[in-house]
């Protein structure tokens, strides 16, 4: 658990650990007053953990024997299918259809047949339901808009702006997800304005959706969650609150698991935050996946990281004094070194990249690819002829967690 350097005053910030963890559990549970709502791998600061919990709790999703939920893992349309009659009771809306490749023995075929009837899924061409294919998220929602009979309220096109990628959405999604948008039955989770809709769906985004559909037929309470698209038609009132100097933000970098700089280098580097920062009400200020944007410098014989810009998760932008400690662990490239284990999993610098070039003698790294894209076909000749060099090495996930150099002024909506 991070801690905050003494915070003293009213706009005081907890540290609000975030878990992204991963596969296909048990969709119902025979007893919802019995079910399992604490689940190993779903921390209690996981984005979707209550509408897991909550969801859990009415039975409508279970986890594993092993006391696992593996929220990152793929749904089927089978199993989505078993979700919709445990979540939704609607009388028949059309006659059950015997699907040629869901057979009468099927585990899921009874639900299957309840799904199709109430309205909620149907077939592809040819009479077939193809129930082991994973769901796509625009598929859960057009199935949740048909299934509740939403119609937009609203023109579907202005609706659909929100999202920046809307021009993915399929043509037949289109009408449906602007209706679920306007019901607030989408989630989206790391950054509020992508849809991704034709991503395959988790079990953690299947249970936000769904939760979801049930607060808009007032089913269940309202969760505060910050990734619930909410379209407001008048603008809300703003307020400030001041992150103080001291403060410590956690962050991670995904594309690799080390960083090899030089001593004298410079590099552009974006990083993530891995954790919410929230205010003592709950209030999500820093939400985790925002961007940490600024560079690798030299500093003290080692490399320090000195952000420049945050950007959160809604496309709010904050210049950001802050910074990491100074990294002085070092790797020694060798005249002779194999270069596959060397960059296995790293990034490299620029400058970094030509010294391990001019020493092992491979040039095929100087096609490699480099934090900001520089060219190093230039920088070999400042190593050339040496028999080794030695490079920072840094490990992002740890190395590069960093203090705000002053009070930073967020604005909330």
């Amino acid at each position: 658990m991070f801690t905050l350097n003494r915070l003293q005053s009213k706009t005081a910030l907890l540290m609000a650990l975030t878990v992204s963890a991963g596969s296909i559990a048990p969709l119902m549970t025979p007893a919802p007053s019995l079910a399992q709502t604490n689940f190993s791998d779903v921390s209690s600061n996981y984005w979707a953990s209550q509408f897991i919990q909550q969801l859990s709790q009415r039975g409508v999703i279970a986890g594993f024997p092993d006391g696992t939920f593996r929220p990152e893992e793929p749904v089927t349309r089978a199993q989505f299918a078993a979700m919709i009659n445990k979540a939704f009771s609607k009388s028949a809306q059309r006659q059950p259809v015997n699907f040629n490749d869901v057979a009468s023995s099927y585990w899921a075929y009874g639900a299957i047949r309840q799904a199709y009837s109430i309205g909620f899924l149907s077939g592809y061409p040819g009479n077939v339901f193809r129930p082991n294919q994973n769901i796509p998220r625009e598929q859960v929602l057009v199935s949740l808009a048909n299934g509740l009979e939403y119609a937009p309220m609203s023109n579907t096109e202005t609706t659909l702006q929100y999202y920046n990628d809307s021009f993915n959405i399929s043509g037949y999604a289109r009408t449906p997800i602007a209706a679920a948008t306007e019901r607030a039955i989408v989630v989206n989770y790391p950054n509020v304005k992508f849809l991704n809709p034709t991503v395959t769906a988790t079990r953690a985004q299947v249970a936000a959706f769904i939760y979801q559909a049930l607060v808009s037929t007032n089913q269940v309470a309202a969760i505060n969650s910050p990734y619930i698209v909410a379209l407001q038609t008048t603008p809300p009132p703003i307020t400030t609150v001041t992150i103080p100097q001291g403060t410590v933000i956690p962050v991670k970098y995904e594309q690799a698991q080390k960083i090899l700089v030089t001593k004298e280098e410079t590099a552009p580097l974006t990083l993530t935050t891995s954790q919410n920062v929230i205010t003592q009400d709950g209030t999500v200020v820093i939400p985790a996946g925002s961007q940490v944007i600024g560079e690798l410098r030299p500093a003290q014989g080692g490399s320090q990281f000195m952000a420049q810009k945050l950007v959160l998760t809604n496309g709010q932008e904050y210049n950001l004094s802050a910074s990491s400690g100074v990294i002085t662990k070092v790797e020694t490239v060798r005249k002779g070194s194999s270069t596959g284990s060397i960059i296995k999993n790293t990034v490299l610098g620029a400058s970094a990249a030509a010294a391990i070039s001019a020493v092992t003698g491979d040039r095929a790294i100087a096609t490699e690819e480099v934090l900001g894209g520089a060219g190093i076909g230039a920088l070999i000749g400042l190593f050339f002829g040496k028999s080794s060099v030695d490079l920072i090495a840094i490990e992002p996930n740890t190395d590069l967690e960093m203090t705000i150099n002053q009070n930073l002024l967020v604005s909330l909506q």
